[in-house]
């Protein structure tokens, strides 16, 4: 009877260790996914951590106002989605008229397009997703090629 009662205790207890094991790693995998798969609020005081934590970020400058910007909207947000390790980040010019400023946008839409933390494209006016998409192929395939 104690060996059973024994046996009981090990059991139970070796539930709630593998209990504990499942959450602990169910929380480090979720520690670990990309907080993208949408496009971020980039500012100028987060503008060079975005830049410099991630290997490729494409930067929407836009306005509230500006119908082209309202056209992009949807295709920057789709491609958010479908490409969750490529930060996606969206700049009010408005409201951040010095980084707009610093990388000399003239008209919007803009996209700019960083690899490595240095800008190597740029995109001016509204675009077909396939365009952007084109330049995004591009730069998987330098990713891939290092």
């Amino acid at each position: 009877m104690f060996q059973s009662l024994e046996c009981m205790e090990d059991k139970e207890l070796e539930k709630i260790l593998m209990k504990k094991m499942y959450e602990m790693l169910k929380e480090k995998k979720e520690e670990k996914k990309p907080a993208f798969g949408k496009p971020v609020k980039v500012t100028y005081e987060n503008f060079k951590e975005i830049i410099s934590k991630n290997e490729l970020v494409i930067l929407d400058f836009w306005a509230e106002w500006c119908y082209p910007c309202k056209i992009m909207e949807p295709i920057i947000e789709e491609l958010a989605r479908r490409y969750p390790n490529i930060v996606f980040g969206k700049v009010n010019v408005d409201e951040e008229s010095l980084l707009a400023s610093h990388f000399g946008i003239m008209s919007i839409p803009t996209l700019i397009f960083f690899y490595k933390g240095k800008p190597i494209e740029s995109l001016v006016g509204a675009r077909p997703k396939y365009e952007i998409e084109r330049i995004i192929n591009r730069f998987l395939m330098m990713q891939r090629n290092e």
